[in-house]
């Protein structure tokens, strides 16, 4: 895989991307920051309340840390991220094993999602998530049993 400096894509062709998703696409893309905290935070059966304000203050940063092309994705992620949570966590209550699943599977959807777009931007796209999902995994939020985006990717991972 590339190192995520060496990618070359500008906001425009990230938005025209984006653009290019179904509106149901484009929604479950928006979450997918809000799918991997949920689940990092949703240890024994349950949501920490601890865990769920330290996802809420990472959505925010990521804002501020992002690759200059991925603000805009963030600034909508970080919009919503509050209710989109609380909305996934009633959705997947009680985070026993068959709604954790159920939660992977939605994760796996978004990976989906990334790999019908181009070339370039899923692969920004995708390193991004994934150091999204470390920075929340060494934050002390949980522990993630899975990688986010553990199906392979064609020309990511294969």
């Amino acid at each position: 895989m590339k190192d995520e400096s060496s990618l070359d894509l500008n906001e425009k062709s990230f938005l025209e991307a984006v653009g290019k998703l179904t509106k149901p696409e484009r929604e479950l893309l928006y979450k997918a920051p809000v799918l991997v905290s949920v689940l990092a935070a949703s240890t024994y059966n349950k949501i920490n309340v601890d865990q769920k304000a330290e996802a809420l203050k990472l959505a925010h940063l990521k804002t501020f840390t992002a690759r200059a092309e991925l603000i805009s994705f963030y600034k909508v992620v970080e919009k919503n991220f509050k209710k989109d949570f609380e909305d996934l966590e009633k959705q997947f209550y009680p985070f026993d094993k068959p709604n954790r699943e159920a939660l992977r599977n939605e994760i796996g959807k978004v990976n989906t999602i990334i790999n019908k777009m181009d070339k370039p931007v899923a692969e920004i796209l995708h390193m991004s998530l994934n150091k999204y999902a470390t920075h929340i995994k060494r934050s002390g939020i949980g522990i993630l049993d899975d990688f986010v985006f553990p199906l392979p990717i064609k020309g990511l991972t294969y």
